[in-house]
């Protein structure tokens, strides 16, 4: 992969080079010469596209269940959206992804799925697909405003909202940690209110036998799991401490937002020290690994390192970087290596069944007691 992006980042300078000189020879100044600047352009765009957007084909699925695929919208009449000044209610578009042919009265475990600032619900199909081809059933959320693009019910395109990515931009836990605590408690205010939402929807639309959606038929409400990244990775760890029907929470790289009280009279962050009540995992990259007993908003990330035990794991992952734990790497691998900040340096179908396989193997052994 690296040597294709070589080749075609080679291909696009020297493109771009005979373009300029196409547009600003004097001798080119003719119909001929305003052709081949054209097709010049033109070439470039292609190999641009190339480069930043190769097909790649869906990762196999190891498990035996076929997948089906359902999409609701939740309404929560109770909340007045945070990024609109229109008084809409808050509306949320999820998608479910389940065994498609399922044993009679069969229930599976449900897994929510939480995705990072401007992230979409799509963001780690890989992962919805190994797990539901091995007994689950996987919701994930599109937070309204917070994700990249999302549709809502009567057709109104969302895209992120320029509020929200001014917070993100401005956030700065080290020197602003005062103004960085206003920030986390909005953000987790607002999406772990969008997850309770979402489960208690779903958990009392199957108590009711509710026949709107099929998937209803087939969720297991006593065994549910969460999994976020990023920002979605803070939300679930908040949700897996407040509520106390989660089995199970997978963060990928995130900190313990939801876990921080206040900042102390020297800038730090106080947080949480109770114990954590479910099992938990925490997956790292090269982007945080080295730096977590350093970044003040990692603090207590540092502590669950120091306290390892069955129901409390870390797992690095060497030589990739924050994106590369979404399926972002997977249409657009330069992009990736770009936004990781050149800490991608393993394959990416590679990197991603990795993830699967630990994943699975812990919700396996914590949700199904294999």
């Amino acid at each position: 992969m690296k040597t294709r992006s070589i080749i075609l980042a080679t291909a696009m300078f020297l493109e771009f080079a005979f373009l300029i000189y196409c547009i600003f020879q004097k001798s080119n100044r003719v119909p001929l010469g305003y052709i081949c600047a054209f097709l010049s352009f033109v070439l470039l765009l292609c190999t641009g596209w190339l480069l930043l957007f190769p097909k790649v084909p869906l990762i196999a699925t190891t498990g035996s269940y076929d997948i089906s695929e359902e999409n609701a919208f939740y309404k929560d009449t109770t909340r007045i959206e945070t990024y609109a000044n229109d008084g809409s209610y808050r509306e949320l578009p999820v998608t479910f992804w389940y065994p498609k042919k399922q044993e009679e009265n069969q229930k599976y475990p449900l897994i929510l799925f939480s995705h990072g600032s401007f992230g979409v619900k799509e963001s780690n199909l890989t992962l919805y697909r190994e797990l539901v081809s091995h007994g689950y059933i996987v919701v994930s959320i599109d937070h309204t405003y917070q994700c990249f693009s999302t549709k809502l019910s009567e057709g109104k395109t969302v895209r992120v909202s320029g509020e929200f990515m001014k917070e993100i931009a401005s956030e700065d836990s080290q020197k602003k940690p005062e103004e960085s605590l206003l920030h986390f408690k909005k953000w987790m205010s607002i999406r772990m209110g969008d997850i309770n939402f979402v489960l208690n929807t779903i958990i009392d639309n199957v108590l009711k036998n509710n026949e709107e959606l099929d998937v209803y038929k087939y969720i297991d409400t006593s065994q549910i799991g969460l999994i976020g990244h990023s920002l979605g990775g803070s939300t679930v760890l908040g949700v897996g401490r407040q509520r106390n029907d989660i089995a199970a929470v997978i963060s990928l790289e995130a900190p313990f937002l939801a876990d921080i009280n206040d900042v102390d009279e020297k800038g730090n962050f106080i947080f949480e020290q109770a114990d954590y009540p479910t099992a938990l995992l925490n997956i790292y990259s090269d982007a945080s690994w080295k730096n977590l007993r350093n970044w003040k908003q990692y603090e207590e990330n540092a502590r669950f390192l120091d306290m390892e035990s069955e129901t409390i794991q870390n797992v690095y992952l060497e030589g990739i970087g924050h994106f590369s734990l979404t399926d972002f790497s997977l249409p657009s691998p330069f992009l990736t290596m770009l936004f990781d900040g050149g800490h991608t340096k393993n394959n990416p179908q590679e990197t991603l069944i990795e993830i699967n396989e630990i994943c699975l193997s812990f919700l396996n052994k914590f949700m199904k007691s294999e």
